[in-house]
């Protein structure tokens, strides 16, 4: 679609992309589970990560800088309805998932994205996947199997069930963006900015018609601190917890641009590797949850079969001679578990 630059990004600047995605992932899941620990309505909170995502584009649009201005166009909107939809549908059941499991086991419970993906693009784009292909997903499928069914420790199935639903939103997604940035002339941050735009307005009233109103309520009114020993209010916590993932979801939405540009598949696999398990390892530590020894196998399990699939796509879509050794990225939001499309 767009011409990559020839030019090899420099080492700092591919060292500074990785780090940024790697904190900023990290703190996204970590500051997400600290709010959904003591809120109940996650699905406002969402909403006002998206309204400071918003906030921030327009602010950064008036300052000049964004490389593309921003726009609203309604036959856009329209174009966009069933981007917009998948992007809630896969954040709520993403927050929901959040909300149910450990911060340690959120990789596990959305650890399909890579199956569904691969079977979404086969029917979708007939794209029939190679063996060693098939060899990925099964490592990952029995990755989550042992994660879910074979460790002692207990589990929500009903964060399970949400991981799982989240993961084939996911997969869709994957497939609908491709069409959806055809209808804003291939712009990602256009997309990015119509796609939180559109979301936040549409999520408000399903927040209340989904019977958050009183947890709306309990954020605002409520004097009870969040910890015994008079911690912060959730009040507190939900908005500082709100400034600060979705400022995070903003700056990496803007990054996503540069990472595309800089950073190749297997970089991104590796960072997403190490980012599973710092996020498991930080869960211990600040959540205080159980890392069994079946949960760790499943997370390394896991994390083995994504790694191997990117490796794989890489070498395959290097190998036509026709293509000038160039490769269609694969979309990290897509194969990786904890971070969803950037906001």
């Amino acid at each position: 679609m767009a011409p990559q630059h020839d030019k090899p990004a420099s080492r700092g600047l591919v060292t500074g992309v990785v780090v940024f995605y790697l904190v900023a992932a990290l703190s996204m899941v970590m500051a997400n589970k600290w709010v959904l620990n003591v809120t109940s309505a996650p699905l406002f909170f969402l909403w006002t990560q998206l309204l400071i995502a918003v906030a921030l584009f327009v602010v950064s649009d008036a300052l000049r800088l964004l490389p593309d201005r921003l726009t609203f166009d309604p036959q856009v909107c329209k174009g966009l309805v069933s981007m917009v939809a998948l992007n809630i549908i896969g954040l709520s059941f993403s927050n929901y998932t959040l909300k149910y499991v450990d911060a340690s086991f959120y990789q596990v419970a959305r650890g399909l994205v890579l199956p569904f993906t691969i079977v979404t693009s086969f029917f979708a784009f007939r794209s029939v996947p190679s063996l060693r292909i098939f060899v990925a997903c099964g490592i990952v499928t029995i990755g989550f199997f042992v994660g879910v069914f074979l460790d002692g420790t207990q589990v929500s199935m009903i964060g399970v069930f949400f991981g799982v639903v989240s993961s084939g939103i996911t997969a869709l997604h994957s497939v609908v963006i491709k069409e959806s940035l055809n209808v804003v002339n291939g712009s990602a941050l256009l997309l990015s900015w119509y796609t939180n735009l559109l979301s936040a307005i549409i999520l408000l009233p399903i927040c209340f018609l989904a019977g958050e109103g009183p947890g709306v309520m309990e954020v605002f009114f409520g004097d009870a601190p969040v910890s015994a020993d008079g911690g912060m209010s959730l009040f507190a916590t939900f908005v500082w917890g709100s400034l600060i993932t979705g400022a995070l979801g903003f700056l990496m939405s803007i990054a996503s641009l540069l990472s595309i540009k800089v950073t190749s598949p297997i970089t991104h696999m590796v960072s997403s590797a190490v980012r599973g398990v710092a996020a498991s390892l930080l869960g211990m530590w600040l959540f205080s949850d159980v890392i069994s020894s079946g949960r760790a196998g499943s997370i390394s399990t896991i994390l083995l079969g994504s790694i191997y699939y990117t490796w794989v796509k890489n070498q395959e879509t290097q190998k036509p001679a026709s293509s000038g050794g160039a490769y269609e990225r694969v979309k990290m939001e897509d194969v990786e578990a904890g971070k969803d499309k950037p906001k």
